[in-house]
C-alpha cells in the first residue's frame, strides 16, 4: 500500500523543501501540502487547510487515505512574541488534533519538529546535551517544549508514532525567511548579492547552532523513514552542523564579495537569542538513527551564494 502524506503548513521554509523532496520520493500524487492560503504557485497537489479546524483535518485525512503527517504550522519566534496566544494555539490545539487522529488510528506516522528555542537562559550554552535544565521564556519555546512532552505521552499511552528533531537556526536559498530569530542568516546573502549594508539585528558575537536546509531536510526523513526500533527518543532529537557568529558569517561571505559591509543594531530579537544555546550536543542522534550533516560553514557560504546569483 503505498504511503499517502499530508504536509501542514507546507508554505514556510521547511515545507516547501520538503514538499519537493517527498514528491521526488513518494509521487505527486501521493503527496499533498496544505496551509491557510486559498490559492498558492505550487507544482504540486495543494489543499487550504488549518490545523485548527478539526473537522476540516480528519475530512481531508480521511478522503485521501493519509497515513503520514508532517505538522509544521506554527509561528516562528519572533513573530510568536507579538501574538503568543496565537503563537500558543497554533503549535499545540493543531499538535492535538493531529496526535488524536492518530490515536484513533486515522494516521500512521507523525513528524513534528521541535526547535533549540526550547532551551533558556538556565540552560548551559555550550555543547547543550540532549537531556538538561529546559527552561524556555518565548512562546515560541513554551509551546515546542509542551509539544515534545505531550508527543511523549501519546507514544507511551496510545502507541502514537510521533517523531521529531529540534531544528537549529536553518538557512536556505529557496525560500525566504518567515520571521525567525535566525533568519539575519537567510536576509544577509541577499544584501551581500544586491551591493547592500546589511542592517543585522543580532550582536556581531551572538553565536547560534545553525545547519543548511538540505541537511534539516534529509535528518527530517532520515528519521521518519528508520525502523521505530531506533527512535529512543518521542521527545525531539537534538541535531547539529555548525556555529557561527554574525561577524563569522560576514568574514566567511567577505572572502567571496571583499566590498561587502555590514551593520549591527539588536533589537528584541537578539533577546530571545541570547537565551538559545551556542552549540549543540547531537550524539544520541548520531548513534540512535545515523544522522551526520553534510554542510560547514564554507560549504554553507558557497551553496548560497552560487544558488542565489542571478536571482537578487
Amino acid at each position: 500500500m503505498a504511503e499517502k502524506v499530508l504536509i501542514i503548513g507546507s508554505l514556510g521554509q521547511v515545507g516547501q523543501e520538503l514538499f519537493e523532496t517527498l514528491k521526488n520520493s513518494y509521487g505527486d500524487a501521493n503527496v499533498i501540502a496544505s496551509d491557510v492560503k486559498d490559492k498558492v504557485e505550487l507544482e504540486g497537489r495543494y489543499e487550504k487547510l488549518d490545523v485548527l479546524d478539526k473537522n476540516a483535518l480528519f475530512e481531508l485525512v480521511k478522503k485521501n487515505g493519509i497515513t503520514q503527517v508532517y505538522n509544521l504550522a506554527a509561528l516562528l519566534s519572533a513573530t510568536a512574541e507579538k501574538h503568543p496566544q496565537f503563537g500558543w494555539d497554533l503549535t499545540i490545539e493543531g499538535q492535538f488534533n493531529v496526535l488524536n487522529l492518530a490515536k484513533e488510528g486515522h494516521i500512521k506516522k507523525i513528524f513534528w519538529p521541535s526547535s533549540i528555542a526550547v532551551f533558556g537562559p538556565t540552560t548551559p550554552k555550550d555543547n547543550t546535551p540532549q537531556q538538561t535544565v529546559i527552561e524556555p521564556n518565548t512562546v515560541y519555546g513554551i509551546g515546542k517544549l509542551a509539544g515534545e512532552m505531550w508527543n511523549k505521552y501519546y507514544f507511551e499511552k496510545y502507541g502514537v508514532d510521533v517523531r521529531g528533531v529540534r531544528y537549529p537556526g536553518l538557512i536556505g536559498w529557496k525560500s525566504l525567511p518567515g520571521g525567525g530569530t535566525t533568519d539575519y542568516a537567510v536576509d544577509i546573502f541577499y544584501s551581500a548579492l544586491r551591493g547592500k549594508v546589511f542592517n543585522c539585528f543580532l550582536r556581531e558575537d551572538a553565536e547560534l547552532p545553525m545547519m543548511h536546509m538540505e541537511d534539516a531536510i534529509r535528518a527530517t526523513r532520515e528519521i521518519m523513514e528508520t525502523d521505530a526500533e531506533n527512535v529512543k527518543l518521542r521527545t525531539c532529537y537534538n541535531i547539529a552542523a555548525m556555529n557561527f557568529n554574525p561577524a563569522q558569517l560576514t568574514k566567511a561571505i567577505q572572502e567571496k564579495i571583499p566590498d561587502f559591509t555590514i551593520e549591527y543594531n539588536p533589537d528584541f530579537r537578539q533577546d530571545i537569542a541570547s537565551t538559545w544555546p551556542r552549540s549543540i550536543n547531537d550524539e544520541p542522534a548520531r548513534t540512535d538513527w545515523g544522522w551526520q550533516e553534510k554542510y560547514n560553514l564554507e560549504g554553507l557560504v558557497n551553496n548560497m551564494l552560487d544558488n542565489l546569483k542571478g536571482t537578487v
